[in-house]
């Protein structure tokens, strides 16, 4: 488990940048537009409660099997009621992890990684535990290509 750098979100300045409202194709390819006409904020598309979300960037890869890596940035909503399936920031015995939660029964929870090197942990009685936030959004670099793309 490393430790994450948290930052708040500020939605109090406007981020309004170019959109194609059409969608991008990723399967076939479709004509190209002549012109973007639509905008959006992704200050407003992404947070819907401003007071109780927070950024994280990610560190380790425990969760590199869904495509989360080494500096990808988390959007966290801590007002968010954690749920089975759900992917959260988690302190575990002052720990911060990123897993995502199984629910077995209403007295058992398993924190899963999705890198076979990890094992899941689960969460015993007594044990200082607490789901800080769900995270909503994961935002990634794909500037360059990632490790074992490499067949084009």
């Amino acid at each position: 488990m490393l430790p994450f750098q948290f930052y708040t979100c500020d939605t109090d300045m406007r981020l309004s940048l170019q959109y194609a409202d059409e969608g991008i194709q990723a399967g076939f390819p479709s004509p190209a537009q002549d012109y973007i006409t639509e905008s959006i904020d992704l200050n407003r598309e992404l947070i819907e409660h401003p007071a109780s979300t927070f950024y994280a960037r990610v560190r380790g890869d425990s969760m590199s099997g869904e495509g989360i890596t080494e500096g990808d940035i988390l959007v966290i909503d801590k007002s968010v009621e954690p749920e089975h399936g759900d992917l959260a920031v988690c302190c575990l015995e002052g720990q911060f992890t990123l897993k995502r939660l199984r629910f077995v029964s209403p007295t058992r929870i398993m924190l899963m990684p999705s890198n076979r090197r990890y094992r899941p942990i689960e969460v015993e009685p007594g044990m200082d535990f607490k789901v800080w936030g769900v995270v909503l959004y994961t935002i990634k670099a794909n500037r360059r290509r990632m490790p074992g793309s490499e067949r084009w």
